[in-house]
């Protein structure tokens, strides 16, 4: 048997996601022992000193610097995750694929499918493997969804509704942080929620959705000036004064996918009431199915058109028969969470870098849903149906799943 592999990790942005990035490549000796690779946390990278801190203290960092160029610039840097601000994921991917260094990426991949479609490019042209942090993928209860959609269970698969509602910005007094700016986000709920279901429908159904008609508003239109960074949507400080929102906080669309499936999507930022409300539910000729992050431990199905007295939905809870599961549980009833996901979404990208074969979700995926969130918003501009451009690269939706 051969020797582990010996990778030494860069990670650039130590806010939620880079601790949850940095977090999962820990833990993966734990869930997933046969993994033939070690991971080093080399070196961590944020402006902010008390994230450096906290990289160095808290996860165990060899080193820490302020600028992204030392961790892509440095020979002994393996791989990269890129957990920045929307607008800085282009620059600093492109910078990654041109040296030769597989990354994992959080998504939007840009502010827009120009720049999702250019990181896609510089993959393609330097052949590096890469991730995108399509999350929602990976909880064994979509995995088994999706199995059985591909089985047949359900009949002929006609139609899927899908939405995203949080509350997470439902308060005025938020803070006004990039994520609504235009130049800094892109997109506001369509980029941050909308893509991943958009690409939940395109994973469990495995076919990519071609045309789009949409309608988006944006509720709370002024926000406060932050005084003080916080992690995520928690622990900022904010000022009296207020500025202009400059993006949607809620979205409805009507999608037309390329397999003759039709559904509808809807995402909301500003819900009060719905934590994370993350659903899905796929309707055929012979049965339904529907899923909730919020229960992301069970899988409702109905099968069969007519089972009597006890017609209606069975629910089911997770268990070692569901992909991934046993890595993390040793039966029903004990729950994975949100970190779980991250974690087999590490084992994937790093599994692909060991067989050189694309595994987890790529910045084909990226790119494409890139492309279904700006249809969507030319959509709602112009009142009509739009059409969602081709992609080209490796997609990842229809290929079967890593156990």
């Amino acid at each position: 048997m051969s020797s582990p592999r010996h990778l030494r990790v860069g990670v650039i942005a130590l806010g939620w996601m880079g601790r949850l990035h940095s977090a999962s490549y820990l833990a993966l000796p734990q869930k997933f022992p046969n993994l033939e690779a070690t991971l080093e946390l080399a070196t961590a990278c944020d402006p902010l000193e008390a994230n450096r801190e906290f990289a160095r203290k808290g996860l165990g960092f060899h080193k820490t610097v302020s600028d992204y160029k030392e961790v892509i610039n440095d020979p002994d840097i393996d791989i990269v995750s890129i957990c920045t601000p929307n607008y800085l994921h282009k620059e600093i991917a492109v910078a990654a694929a041109e040296a030769g260094k597989p990354f994992w990426i959080e998504k939007p991949m840009g502010i827009s499918a120009k720049q999702a479609g250019a990181i896609a490019k510089a993959v393609q042209d330097n052949d590096v493997i890469t991730s995108v942090g399509f999350n929602y993928r990976h909880t064994p209860a979509v995995e088994q969804a999706r199995q059985l959609i591909a089985d047949g269970k359900l009949g002929r698969i006609t139609n899927v509704r899908c939405w995203f509602i949080a509350d997470y910005a439902s308060s005025e007094d938020g803070p006004f942080t990039w994520r609504y700016d235009k130049e800094r986000a892109g997109s506001g709920v369509v980029g941050d929620l909308m893509s991943h279901g958009v690409d939940l429908v395109h994973y469990v159904l495995q076919s990519p959705i071609t045309q789009v008609n949409a309608l988006t508003d944006t509720f709370i239109t002024e926000r406060p000036l932050p005084l003080k960074a916080g992690v995520g949507h928690t622990g900022w400080e904010v000022s009296d004064e207020r500025v202009p929102v400059e993006n949607e906080d809620y979205v409805a669309m009507m999608a037309r996918l390329e397999n003759g499936v039709v559904g509808t999507l809807e995402s909301s930022r500003v819900s009060v009431g719905p934590r994370a409300e993350y659903v899905i539910e796929v309707y055929g000729t012979q049965g339904s199915l529907r899923w909730d992050f919020e229960r992301l431990n069970e899988l409702e199905v109905c099968l069969g058109q007519d089972n009597g007295t006890i017609h209606g939905y069975t629910r089911v809870l997770a268990n070692t028969h569901f992909p991934f599961f046993a890595n993390f549980q040793p039966g029903p009833g004990n729950s994975m969470g949100f970190d779980d996901m991250k974690c087999v979404e590490a084992y994937q990208f790093i599994q692909g870098i060991l067989t050189h074969r694309q595994i987890g979700p790529s910045v084909a995926d990226g790119w494409l849903a890139a492309e279904v969130d700006e249809a969507t918003v030319a959509s709602a501009q112009e009142g009509i149906w739009k059409d969602v451009a081709p992609v080209s690269g490796s997609l990842t939706f229809n290929q079967p799943t890593l156990s």
